[in-house]
């Protein structure tokens, strides 16, 4: 792993040498942010329940073997204490989470403990802990009630959700807002939450997502039915999300008060909100057998919104961040890796990741943005 010297342009070089610990590390964005970090020449502590997937991004790079792998509950607060007392992190990026809407029809209360009380958990560890600097803790674009109108929501916009899912990342953020009043306004570690979602790129394999779904039966030569067609989102490659959680974090840690306590969203370029099937056709330009069987699902009793979008102006003022990729840039770099890693015979996946990260630095620079310089 490594980006071959760019590392030091990065984030103005903050995560080189730092202790840094990621919860949800062997989740699909968690995985991808400790191979950036580790391309930042950080030094990492991952903390997480198990391995959720089958391939996983995670095991294919062999990530345990590059950090300190602690495996453990968020919901079990002791455990988590421990592990923060024995690594002494100084900069903490929590994921950890229960990541899908269906998923959380099934299990209420296991979705509101882990996306919650997990919050609560990594807050309370926070407040206590002797050195941790800075915290970006990512909670989800469901968070807000979304009464599916056309303009991007603003992180001043209510809270809610009438879903398990959407309403447990709502709370996530009420309880780190009430811990930011309460216990973090003048001392402790500089925190922000972080709002992003609808995030596709290589290595996911989690259920119930199109593409995984999608990558997985075309790679069997099975076909694929998708539900909701038309249900639009605002797709974006997992590097835009972690290019904001990096770029808040450094500007956390070099003490700019305007984003302390504060909320922000990450999300594509405006005009990237397309629907299930155009983002599913232009998937299957990397395979040659795919088959599609579009079915618009009908009194579903596991509804998903179809239309939500971010505003992204606060990033872009205060943190100098903006998307940087279009969606054909975004679908090519997502079946690219796919593509790679379904061809037979032997591929380096932290080669790939690495490349594509690297890809992606250069094309931000060229926009001059301000965590490239």
């Amino acid at each position: 792993m490594g980006l071959i010297g760019l590392e030091k342009n990065m984030f103005k070089n903050i995560y080189k040498n730092r202790r840094v610990l990621v919860t949800g590390h062997t989740g699909f964005k968690g995985s991808w942010l400790c191979s950036w970090l580790l391309d930042l020449g950080s030094t990492i502590g991952g903390y997480s329940l198990d391995i959720p997937t089958q391939p996983s991004h995670f095991e294919a790079l062999g990530l345990a073997n590059h950090i300190k792998h602690y495996t453990g509950n968020i919901c079990d607060k002791n455990s988590l204490q421990q592990v923060m007392e024995e690594f002494r992190p100084e900069i903490v990026f929590h994921l950890a989470a229960q990541p899908l809407v269906r998923k959380s029809y099934e299990n209420p209360v296991s979705t509101f403990e882990t996306n919650a009380i997990g919050t609560l958990n990594i807050l309370d560890c926070l407040r206590n802990s002797p050195t941790v600097a800075v915290a970006v803790l990512i909670t989800s674009d469901k968070c807000y009630e979304n009464v599916e109108w056309l303009w991007g929501y603003r992180e001043n916009d209510r809270l809610g959700g009438t879903d398990p899912y959407s309403a447990s990342k709502a709370c996530a953020e009420i309880i780190s807002k009430a811990y930011m009043a309460s216990f973090f306004r003048e001392g402790g570690p500089r925190i922000a939450t972080a709002r992003a979602g609808n995030v596709i790129g290589g290595g996911d394999w989690a259920l119930d997502r199109i593409v995984p779904d999608c990558t997985r039966a075309w790679s069997e030569g099975k076909p694929v039915v998708i539900r909701n067609p038309s249900s639009t989102r605002p797709w974006q490659h997992v590097l835009e999300p972690l290019s904001g959680y990096l770029a808040l974090g450094q500007k956390l840690f070099q003490g700019d008060a305007r984003v302390k306590n504060q909320a922000f969203n990450f999300g594509p370029q405006a005009q990237v909100n397309q629907s299930v099937s155009e983002l599913i056709t232009a998937m299957t330009q990397f395979w040659s057998n795919a088959e599609l069987n579009f079915q618009q699902e009908t009194n579903s009793k596991k509804p998903e919104s179809t239309l939500l979008k971010l505003s992204c102006d606060k990033a872009l003022q205060l943190l100098g961040w903006e998307a940087v990729l279009n969606f054909e840039e975004t679908i090519r770099m997502t079946g690219e890796w796919y593509q790679k890693f379904y061809k037979p015979g032997p591929s380096s996946i932290s080669k790939i990741t690495s490349g594509q990260i690297k890809k992606y630095f250069e094309k931000a620079s060229k926009l001059n943005l301000s965590w490239t310089q």
